[in-house]
C-alpha cells in the first residue's frame, strides 16, 4: 500500500537494490556532490532521497564552515607564536 502526500500524489518505497546504487554513487568523489545537488533541486528524485540530499548538504556545509572557522584559529595561533 503507498502512503499519500498532503497533494494526493502517491510516494512510492526505494527499493534495497536503488538505495544500494545511490550508496555507490556517492562513494565516488566529485560524482557525489554532483548528484546530491541533482537529487536534492533536479525535481526529478523521489522526495525521501531529495531530503536526503538536502540533509547532506547542510551537513557537509557546516562541515565547511567549521573547517575553515578552526583552521584561522589555528593558522591565527601559529602565526602569533613566530617573533619576528
Amino acid at each position: 500500500m503507498e502512503q499519500q502526500n498532503p497533494v494526493g500524489q502517491p510516494n512510492s518505497v526505494i527499493s534495497v537494490k536503488e538505495w544500494m546504487i545511490t550508496i555507490l554513487l556517492l562513494a565516488i568523489p566529485l560524482v557525489n556532490i554532483v548528484m546530491l545537488f541533482v537529487w536534492a533541486f533536479g525535481g526529478g528524485a523521489n522526495p525521501s532521497k531529495a531530503n536526503y540530499a538536502k540533509a547532506s548538504l547542510i551537513w557537509a556545509a557546516i562541515g565547511i564552515v567549521l573547517y575553515i572557522i578552526f583552521g584561522v584559529i589555528i593558522f591565527g595561533a601559529a602565526m602569533s607564536s613566530v617573533s619576528p
